[in-house]
């Protein structure tokens, strides 16, 4: 797909051979892959933005092998007018440029909207005290978008890398402005008084600071995933303790039970005592294991409570108190 200066498009196909000496480009350069960098070469800027591939002239953009990618709409619809817009006096590549860069930023925000209010609304929903185990679809739902939220933090850095990388190197950034090698006299100090080349370098710092702004949002929002689970693994192991103390009580009533109730069992043999003969042995001998069942069982309570209450820091004797108060009282003085 090829737009012209005036925003005009036309489609064609045509093998990559004749492309490349009808740009006077080597093969090597229409080598695309999946990654994201700006090159000049022979007076073109190739631009590889992962799916996004074109090439850059001084009078025409090409978009190659755009089918199946999702991109006509943005193609016909917005690029055009971005294209034919003479709303600034640069030149034809400085519109194209911030036009796919803007293009690329819009799309990794895109993602980031996507994925930042199903983030919040799982966590809510997982972040909650009163649950006594996790749920594993919100955990499910989690874990993917995590990996979502890492891959666009790849691609964010990797976007970021491409400019700086630009904006290191002044000799590149002098390349990629066109319009010099074509016609001089067109490359001249603009109204504000600001060179060509200091104009793309603002123009790709600015698209830099946005990748910026999405990079920080992106680790903000890892960073309260992260916080989030260690918030949910406090609330599961608070609940844990709970149930385990419970059961911890629980065995130590059934052994206080089991102690006393030797007594019950040495009764129920067939032995003869002169204590089946008298009535009020059976709930003497009742009531001495009930008791004795209860007091050994508040003795492993409170036992229990000495060892499992966190305990408080000591108090500061007096003595420490006059000394932490009397360099306050110097200060004042001097």
């Amino acid at each position: 797909m090829k737009f012209d200066k005036e925003g005009n498009v036309t489609s064609f196909e045509k093998k990559k051979t004749e492309l490349c000496q009808e740009l006077s480009l080597q093969a090597r350069d229409l080598r695309f892959q999946h990654s994201t960098s700006l090159t000049a070469r022979n007076n073109c800027i190739i631009i590889r933005m992962e799916a996004l591939r074109a090439v850059v002239t001084p009078q025409c953009l090409l978009v190659l092998d755009f089918r199946g990618l999702g991109l006509e709409r943005w193609l016909v619809l917005e690029l055009a007018q971005q294209l034919a817009s003479h709303t600034n006096s640069l030149p034809f590549e400085f519109r194209a440029l911030e036009a796919i860069l803007q293009h690329r930023v819009n799309a990794l925000q895109s993602r980031l909207n996507e994925v930042h209010p199903v983030i919040l609304d799982t966590l809510e929903s997982l972040v909650d005290p009163k649950l006594l185990s996790a749920d594993r679809t919100k955990l499910h739902i989690l874990l993917q978008n995590s990996k979502s939220l890492s891959e666009l933090e790849t691609d964010i850095r990797v976007f970021k890398d491409s400019m700086l990388k630009i904006l290191d190197e002044e000799e590149i950034m002098e390349e990629l402005c066109l319009t010099k090698w074509t016609d001089p006299r067109v490359f001249e100090e603009s109204s504000l008084g600001i060179d060509h080349a200091e104009e793309m370098e603002l123009l790709l710092e600015n698209y830099y600071m946005q990748a910026e702004e999405l990079g920080n949002d992106t680790r903000e929002l890892k960073g309260l995933i992260d916080d989030s689970e260690s918030v949910i693994f406090i609330n599961l192991d608070s609940h844990r303790n709970v149930m385990m103390r419970l059961n911890l009580q629980l065995t130590m009533g059934t052994f206080s039970l089991s102690l006393f109730g030797l007594m019950g069992v040495a009764f129920g043999m067939n032995l003869e005592s002169s204590f089946e003969e008298d009535p009020r042995v059976f709930w003497l001998v009742t009531g001495f294991m009930f008791l004795g069942s209860g007091l050994i069982w508040r003795r492993l309570l409170s036992f229990l409570g000495r060892h499992l209450e966190p305990s408080f820091p000591p108090p500061i004797p007096p003595v420490w108190k006059r000394n932490l108060k009397t360099p306050d009282a110097k200060t004042g003085l001097r």
